[in-house]
């Protein structure tokens, strides 16, 4: 017989922890709502150690989902390269797939999800579809809380992927500690990974499908943007893969290993978390100015300055100030 879930954070991260997916998942349906309870999950999530976090991120068809679910697969090899002692087992793995463009798909596996056939029921995976289903601050706020809760869940490694190249994808896929940014080849303009901000964000750029044609090309154009890039210590690798058959996926895998190892080895990863830490706790003081503002634009007094506003008694800067006064 089926136990019924409780709905008290605390006691569903003790579920988790004994690996009940069903009690992970509606502590991710808390944090996608936002509100309260999303805030209780947050307060218990935030005094675990983070995970190490992967964002993939690209273009629509570039095959993220399939890396995604190769990347799995590499990553039970455990950790390699420098600062890794010798081989470091990953004992289970989070994904969060991310999907900034529909409400509607708040707990799902979307359609390109299926790809990940090879983990769909392995009990050490855990894949959830995220969506904003919402939430003030969107997914933005939501996206690193569940990082976090998949970390106090016992997961040491969470793989966050997004289905586009906006801002929003961006964003969500930078707010990781390794950054990979997925192309394929004959991927256009390379100017426009500049627009996009994919660049910036990039520690490790890959190639898919590079079994194609114009392989070569795209390696060129982006050897070209990196040469004409003020880089630090680190510059990204252009990794070759074609996740469809399995070809460079260990490489990619080293790779990701040789760069967590510099960030740890340089002292990078901890001040690259503080910065990412203060720029969520912006935009948590963002979200809740916000709901401060619609509680404001409901009452009778912002009502009465909309009025003094019409029959010019008053302009839209003294009207905010005593509103907020």
């Amino acid at each position: 017989m089926t136990t019924a879930l409780s709905r008290d954070p605390s006691e569903l991260l003790d579920q988790a922890l004994r690996r009940h997916r069903a009690a992970l998942a509606r502590l991710i349906t808390m944090i996608e709502s936002g509100g309260d309870d999303a805030r209780r999950v947050a307060a218990l999530s935030y005094t675990s150690p983070p995970p190490y976090s992967l964002g993939l991120t690209g273009a629509p068809g570039a095959g993220k989902s399939t890396l995604t679910d190769r990347l799995i697969t590499a990553s039970k090899q455990g950790w390699h390269g420098r600062g890794a002692s010798e081989i470091e087992p990953i004992s289970q793995v989070g994904v969060l797939a991310v999907d900034p463009s529909s409400p509607f798909t708040g707990g799902a596996i979307l359609g390109d999800r299926i790809r990940m056939h090879q983990h769909a029921t392995d009990p050490d995976v855990f894949i959830r579809s995220m969506a904003t289903r919402g939430r003030l601050g969107g997914l933005s706020l939501a996206v690193p809380d569940a990082v976090r809760l998949l970390g106090a869940a016992g997961m040491p490694l969470v793989l966050i992927e997004t289905v586009g190249v906006g801002q929003m994808e961006v964003d969500v896929a930078s707010a990781a500690d390794t950054t990979v940014v997925v192309v394929t080849p004959g991927w256009g303009d390379s100017m426009q990974a500049n627009k996009a901000g994919l660049l910036e964000v990039a520690d490790v750029f890959v190639i898919n499908k590079a079994d194609r044609g114009g392989a070569h090309e795209a390696r060129r154009d982006l050897t070209q943007m990196l040469d004409l890039s003020h880089l630090g210590s680190w510059r990204p690798p252009i990794i070759e893969t074609s996740a469809a058959v399995g070809t460079g996926i260990d490489e990619l895998w080293a790779t990701v290993s040789e760069h967590r190892a510099h960030l740890v080895l340089t002292g990078e990863l901890e001040p690259r978390r503080r910065e990412r830490l203060a720029r969520e706790l912006r935009r948590v003081l963002s979200a809740r100015l916000a709901e401060r503002v619609e509680h404001l634009s409901e009452g009778e007094d912002f009502t009465d300055q909309v009025a003094a506003l019409v029959a010019g008694k008053t302009d839209p800067y003294a009207a905010a100030e005593l509103l907020l006064s």
